[in-house]
């Protein structure tokens, strides 16, 4: 079993950074693949980023490909998401997730943090 906890969630205005993070707890973290999903308002919830269990291979979403950085620090139980260039359109609850890397799906979840971008 794994919980995981987001927070770095904010309101910002356009084209300023927030570095959002997810701590987890339970055994063996370092065996989970791990990703950031979002949800807008009236849309459905989308991937972002993933990360695989060694951190050695990540892959984006082509609308925050060269604004976003996944990236974790097993030691920690963290995963981080550095989001620069913020636009409106980003603006979702960002939500965390995890999945140990042999299984197909994401199975455990954050509770959210709400990103806000203003124009």
């Amino acid at each position: 079993q794994v919980q995981l906890v987001e927070s770095g969630g904010g309101l910002v205005q356009a084209g300023d950074s927030l570095r959002l993070s997810c701590v987890a707890s339970g055994r063996a973290f370092s065996n989970y693949d791990m990703a950031w999903f979002r949800q807008a308002p009236g849309k459905e919830r989308e991937n972002v980023a993933t990360i695989r269990w060694r951190g050695d291979s990540t892959s984006y979403a082509d609308f925050v490909k060269g604004r976003f950085t996944i990236s974790r620090v097993n030691a920690k139980n963290t995963v981080y998401l550095q989001m620069n260039s913020l636009r409106p359109d980003d603006t979702a609850v960002y939500y965390c997730a995890a999945k140990q890397f042999f299984t197909p799906k994401y199975n455990y979840w954050g509770q959210g943090t709400q990103v806000t971008v203003s124009s």
